[in-house]
């Protein structure tokens, strides 16, 4: 049954790659079956690990150009350790629980606009932001409160 999902989306991730250019090849395709499997998100190493065939710099590369694409965001955990996850919306960042791992998108960017005058303030041109957001969700909670 999880076949069937993951087919199409690795289509999709290739075709996202098509359509900047970048052929079909079987590393790729590898790379991106693999990444359509995963649930949550993933390093570069896990892929690594799991695709002993594909070389590093195709790994690599692949992640980043989906990245680019907006099909994959990076998510810095709170221990710096960079991790990928698919990316549904646009512009968005991470709400990331320190005790379970999970993460959630936080969509909007209300931050932009104070962004934009401390950057103004200090003489700085703002070219972009990444922001992640640490802290316990609700199913973590109880946990922390009695541990």
């Amino acid at each position: 049954m999880v076949r069937t999902r993951v087919i199409p989306l690795a289509e999709q991730l290739l075709d996202t790659l098509g359509e900047q250019g970048y052929r079909s090849t079987s590393p790729r395709k590898a790379v991106t079956q693999a990444i359509a499997a995963k649930q949550g998100h993933f390093t570069a190493e896990q892929l690594r690990q799991q695709l002993p065939g594909v070389g590093r710099a195709t790994i690599y590369r692949s992640l980043k150009l989906l990245v680019d694409s907006g099909a994959l965001c990076r998510v810095l955990l709170e221990d710096g350790n960079l991790h990928y996850q698919l990316s549904h919306q646009g512009h968005h960042h991470h709400l990331l629980c320190v005790e379970c791992g999970s993460s959630q998108d936080l969509l909007g960017c209300d931050i932009e606009d104070l962004l934009r005058q401390v950057s103004a303030a200090h003489r700085f041109q703002l070219s972009g932001h990444w922001l992640e957001v640490y802290g316990r969700c609700y199913d973590c909670l109880p946990k922390a409160a009695t541990g």
